[in-house]
């Protein structure tokens, strides 16, 4: 029957596509669609011409594979093509393969040799006598380009065959790909030279090895697995492809030790389960795997199609890229503040499961693959890895696409947004009030070295959150017996227990207080020196960033998250609460006039045990005339405190010759000086 207008005119258009998308991903290394893509491209190409045997043409995509190569590098035409395999989406499909196989073998079963898929660059390696003569791509599968000088600086390819008696000349066909972890590595020398990064493995490694210059090549670390061979000449051809395998090994040529040999459907699907939850732990990627009858006289009678052995498939994963749009990119705010900018995406089925957000990580990462609000991007998801854009097909934007403004305020409470010097992370300034952070501010505000609110844990603290209870640290002490009593698992001397432990952080340190609060870059040992040097909260609020710098060990970032912490009204608000609740220290503590005091400065070492005093103890009453404390002995240690038991700290002072105080005299010194 004649074939409908609408059908040729859309045939001819998917050959144009595929055409297309094949020089980008063979010829320029550059593809701009996900490999599911242009697998539906090519599926339903493949569909119009089964129902329409009329389009069927000689140079259709269908019946060759890729495309002729670039005129860079010298043709070779292979002596067997170098065709390629059906692909298989679901288990439907291999059921129906297995029972083609067994239906044209007139077998019951099937034994299949099974193996992973490579996500690499095909190629054919040449030895005559044993010894590498020449090394090609796949090309179009029957004329390829000559890479020999390039692949001769690929380290897993052996340049002679391992064994006595070589065949006078033997094709090895098998993948080059870029293990992971030298991708990763590779991406970060891209970036510190300022070049441009690769998309995945896989184009870093066909990147990498269609080099004109072989030096460049061998900068870059590729890997290669055989998987089966090609022409064979003087060589006895084992009866099974596992045995080939075999073979290949004994040659010292590295093949996949992920491979196995199973009997018919129900073994080939358990291998597909087996590789597809090991995936994300092994060391290359793959993007599924392959089945092959086994015995070489079964896939001779079995033969091939157009462009594919009858006899093999690929049972493909679902896809870890696809191509969708970006709708919008709202903004998150997470436990510490921190800002993260989130594509909202037409939805789409990647990696299993439907996507329909990708994490953009920060301004920064948004501007380097400049994603714009409207754009039409690859979209990656493996394994439980949280979605994320991975590039985005510039040809592909629409004239209204709008670039993304990180907001100046906290989606969620209204505070100011800051980004430090040092970060590249935008965080929003409310700490103590903003509600994205409220659980993890007050977890830290009761933590032990700050308030100390023993018994109030990470899961009582969500509860009261959930329920309402508490939105900022200044509720805690507003808490009652009724409320508590509504709280799962809060008998009634958990809760008196509790209401003890927030009565009795009302009476706390300055130092305590400061580290309570949770400012961004201020850890226990800033916050002592904060509250020595200024000795009064009020001082500490007014002190600018230059002030703030005159803190012993505190720099610029510290004294800007230190200023911006206070800046904010609503952190403000929320101290004012908390001193309105109760909570109080000595306004002037013992050691305000640490700059008087003898040890300002000097370095502590304490070692054994001391007869009354905790290590705790003892730290603290140095600090708080402004000594430090230090783990180890060196020159620069002042003074080292022995007790029980002192150990090679004690040797080392002696040895250095740094004075050495028993607690007695630790506790004469830190007296005449209080």
């Amino acid at each position: 029957m004649p074939v409908p207008t609408e059908i040729a005119v859309r045939a001819r258009q998917l050959r144009e596509q595929i055409e297309y998308h094949n020089y980008r991903y063979y010829a320029l290394d550059a593809p701009v669609i996900p490999d599911a893509e242009f697998d539906r491209l090519l599926r339903e190409l493949q569909s119009l011409e089964t129902q329409y045997p009329e389009l069927v043409t000689l140079d259709s995509p269908t019946q060759r594979v890729g495309i002729a190569p670039v005129a860079a590098f010298s043709k070779i035409t292979h002596r067997v093509p170098m065709l390629s395999l059906n692909n298989a989406f679901n288990d439907a499909e291999i059921e129906a393969f297995d029972r083609r196989c067994r239906e044209s073998t007139g077998l019951s079963q099937i034994e299949y040799a099974v193996e992973p898929k490579f996500d690499g660059l095909a190629i054919t390696l040449s030895y005559a006598q044993g010894r590498f003569v020449q090394g090609a791509t796949r090309g179009d599968g029957y004329t390829g380009e000559d890479v020999t000088a390039n692949l001769r600086t690929i380290r897993a390819i052996p340049m002679q065959l391992g064994i006595k008696q070589p065949p006078a000349l033997l094709e090895v066909r098998g993948e080059v790909l870029m293990l992971k972890a030298d991708f990763a590595a590779l991406n970060v020398a891209q970036r510190e030279r300022g070049d441009k990064e690769f998309a995945n493995p896989r184009n870093a490694a066909a990147g990498s090895l269609r080099q004109l210059d072989p030096r460049i090549t061998a900068s870059r670390r590729l890997h290669f697995f055989a998987y089966g061979i090609g022409a064979a000449d003087g060589w006895i051809t084992p009866p099974t492809h596992a045995e080939i395998m075999n073979q290949l090994l004994d040659m010292h040529l590295p093949i996949a030790r992920q491979r196995n040999v199973v009997q018919g459907v129900s073994g080939l699907l358990d291998f597909y389960r087996q590789i597809g939850s090991a995936r994300a732990q092994l060391p290359y990627d793959i993007d599924g795997v392959v089945y092959k009858v086994n015995d070489l006289v079964l896939q001779e009678q079995l033969g091939f199609v157009a462009r594919a052995p009858r006899f093999a498939i690929a049972h493909k994963f679902p896809a870890q890229e696809e191509l969708t749009q970006v709708m919008g990119i709202d903004v998150q705010v997470g436990r510490t503040g921190a800002l993260t900018p989130v594509a909202r995406l037409a939805p789409v089925f990647v990696g299993g499961v439907t996507v329909t957000n990708a994490t953009l990580h920060n301004e920064d990462e948004i501007r380097r693959k400049d994603v714009r609000i409207g754009d039409w991007v690859n979209v990656r998801r493996a394994g439980d890895v949280i979605p994320e854009i991975v590039s985005v097909v510039t040809e592909r934007r629409p004239p209204d696409a709008r670039e993304f403004v990180m907001p100046t305020t906290c989606p969620v409470c209204g505070s100011h947004v800051v980004r430090l010097p040092d970060e590249a992370v935008a965080r929003c300034s409310g700490g103590l009030y903003c509600p994205a952070q409220r659980k993890q501010a007050l977890w830290h505000f009761a933590s032990r070295r700050a308030m100390d609110i023993d018994g109030l844990g990470e899961k009582l603290v969500d509860q009261l959150v959930d329920m309402g209870l508490i939105n900022s640290p200044a509720d805690l002490y507003r808490l009652g017996m009724v409320k508590l009593a509504n709280l799962d698992r809060m008998a009634d001397k958990s809760a008196a227990n509790l209401l003890a432990a927030i009565e009795a952080s009302k009476h706390t340190t300055l130092a305590r207080f400061i580290y309570a609060l949770g400012i961004r870059n201020v850890g226990e040992q800033t916050a002592k020196d904060l509250a020595r040097y200024f000795g009064n909260l009020d001082a500490l609020i007014a002190a600018d960033q230059i002030v703030l710098q005159q803190v012993p060990d505190v720099g610029p970032v510290v004294a800007q998250s230190v200023a911006q912490f206070f800046a904010e009204p609503h952190n403000r608000t929320v101290i004012d609460m908390l001193r309105a609740s109760g909570v109080v220290w000595p306004e002037d503590e013992p050691g305000m006039s640490i700059q008087t005091s003898a040890i300002v400065g000097k370095t502590f070492v304490l070692t054994g045990t001391l007869p009354n005093l905790s290590r705790e103890d003892a730290k603290e009453n140095i600090e708080s005339l402004g000594g430090k404390v230090s783990g180890s002995v060196s020159k620069k240690t002042d003074y080292v405190v022995a007790g029980v038991d002192p150990g090679s700290k004690y040797i080392k002072a002696q040895e250095l010759g740094v004075k050495i105080l028993d607690e007695a005299a630790l506790l004469e010194l830190l007296n005449s000086l209080k």
